[in-house]
């Protein structure tokens, strides 16, 4: 499974004039926090739990925001690599050889696309034998003149165009977001000033080995690199991104409980459960896990042992191109053992703590959102926090999903 994500924060942003004089352009604030904090949450929710920040101009500031930084919910792990010189996209992966996965995902720290991260890499992972060194996001948009258009046929990119401003033509445009061997710059001479769109990537085209993947038809997207658009991005990037989720309680409904269920070895999906999900994120809805997990205040296994069992879920998910969002965990238990984890809280269900938590986290449409589990507590908890809630009976997880969510579009609350 890929996990590793790269993005470039690294440009000095002079298109903005004075807003990046003293902040470096991805920690400029959008819709009440930094761009870069949108684009983190948007990549680890796809199962990148290694994200590396490659900094350049007013790094310092980027490094001090989120070097070392743990994401609870999604298990990501932040680092911020400061490059000395500026080099160009390629000598600044060939600055962080030492860091790379063997294949990782690159994006750029000034954009956003709205696509499946994760069924984009699994594209890439079907097509291995087709040889390939690298794969490009492509979006179709109404005005390629400020970009430059891609030209691809049968899943090969063939042609670049330049830049033609203000002759406007539509076309197809380099998302910024790639799938890339660590091959690609092992080669390259340390310090060496090279771009990856100017300078690796047409030599792969010609040699046939770049694929270009499309993303679905009128897919957002948008970069903060000009006034215009990042004052745009403020309103459009939070609609964007809210959407509703479907809340998912884990031993018994998405895999069989076998009594504190926790090694990653006795992970057995329940019927239908790896397709509820990928479902799920078909239709665009989050994909939240809310769990009570008393074994860990019972002293029988430890939070670590649940992020294995978590890693286990994402990796047969990764199989058929489905993730999990984010997963939330109550570790607590009145008659508990552990310190001070046995105590009375407000995230075990049937309280909603956990689902408060994702709510402030996320940007969520709480009103068409559905929790699915097969406890009467889970039921609780998802009307506790004013959502559609149903209960999992058996059969298919899939059906009931469905089912659900066709109650939920009509209106009904249980």
């Amino acid at each position: 499974m890929l996990k590793q994500a790269v993005i470039l924060c690294g440009g000095k942003g002079t298109r903005l004039g004075p807003l990046t004089q003293q902040h470096p352009k991805p920690l400029l604030e959008v819709s009440g926090k930094p761009f870069l904090s949108h684009l983190i949450q948007e990549v680890a929710r796809y199962g990148f739990t290694d994200i590396i920040l490659l900094a350049g101009y007013l790094g310092e500031q980027i490094r001090e925001e989120y070097d070392g930084q743990f994401l609870g919910d999604t298990g990501a792990k932040i680092t911020v690599l400061i490059e000395p010189t500026p080099r160009g996209t390629g000598g600044a992966l060939r600055f962080a050889l030492n860091q790379l996965a063997d294949e990782f995902i690159l994006m750029n720290g000034d954009s956003w696309i709205d696509a499946n991260l994760r069924q984009f890499v699994h594209q890439w992972a079907q097509t291995q034998d087709q040889k390939a060194d690298a794969q490009i996001l492509l979006t179709h948009v109404s005005d390629a003149s400020r970009y430059g258009q891609v030209e691809v046929t049968d899943g090969r990119i063939h042609t670049f165009k330049e830049k033609t401003p203000g002759a406007e033509v539509s076309g197809h445009i380099n998302s910024g977001v790639y799938v890339l061997k660590k091959s690609l710059f092992s080669q390259l001479p340390d310090g060496a000033n090279i771009s990856i769109e100017r300078d690796i990537f047409p030599a792969l085209a010609a040699r046939g080995r770049l694929r270009g993947v499309d993303t679905a038809p009128g897919a957002y997207f948008i970069d903060i690199g000009l006034p215009e658009t990042y004052g745009r991005s403020q309103d459009e990037l939070r609609e964007n991104r809210r959407r509703p989720a479907v809340f998912f309680d884990r031993d018994g409904t998405l895999n069989h409980d076998e009594g504190y269920t926790h090694k990653p070895e006795d992970l057995r999906w329940i019927d239908g459960a790896r397709e509820a999900i990928q479902y799920a994120n078909t239709l665009g809805y989050f994909v939240f896990v809310v769990s009570n997990q008393a074994g860990i205040a019972r002293g029988l296994y430890t939070q670590s042992d649940v992020w294995a069992f978590h890693g286990a879920m994402q990796s047969d998910l990764a199989q058929i191109g489905a993730h999990i969002d984010a997963i939330q965990w109550c570790p607590h238990h009145p008659d508990g053992v552990v310190e001070p984890l046995n105590q009375k809280c407000a995230c075990r269900k049937p309280a909603p703590g956990m689902i408060h938590q994702l709510a402030e986290n996320w940007p969520l449409d709480l009103s068409r959102s559905l929790m699915i589990g097969d406890r009467s507590w889970d039921v609780e908890a998802g009307l506790a926090a004013g959502i559609r809630s149903i209960r999992y009976q058996g059969g298919s997880l899939l059906a009931t999903l469905m089912t659900g969510l066709k109650s939920t579009a009509n209106g009904h609350k249980s």
